[in-house]
């Protein structure tokens, strides 16, 4: 079993910028990877950014590259989401999510925190 927390999310302006964090708890930290996603009103759960066990490799979603970065403290049993840049597009629930198996697709996922909203206004 693994519980995920994520905090963070807010109400700021266009241009903005915030960082989500997903305490983990429950396994080994340092043992899995963790992914991103994120679900607008309306649309389906989408890959936003991943992260390795150890840290060494990420993934972003296009839309997001280079204005989000991802980040781990395995120390700390976290996960970091930080968001500069951002546009009312990116208005959504952000949830943090790991294993069994890491890929883009949200039905891979088994473990997933109950998400923070993000609202970007323009």
């Amino acid at each position: 079993q693994v519980q995920l927390v994520e905090s963070g999310g807010g109400l700021v302006q266009t241009g903005g910028s915030l960082r989500l964090s997903c305490a983990a708890s429950g396994r080994t930290f340092s043992n899995v990877d963790m992914t991103w996603f994120r679900q607008a009103p309306g649309r389906e759960r989408v890959f936003v950014s991943f992260i390795s066990r150890n840290g060494a490799n990420t993934m972003y979603t296009d839309s997001v590259k280079g204005r989000f970065t991802i980040s781990r403290d395995n120390a700390k049993n976290t996960v970091y989401l930080q968001m500069n840049s951002l546009k009312p597009d990116d208005t959504a629930v952000y949830f943090c999510a790991t294993g069994p198996r890491t890929s883009v697709y949200s039905n891979d996922y088994q473990y997933w925190g109950q998400g923070t909203q993000v609202t970007v206004s323009s």
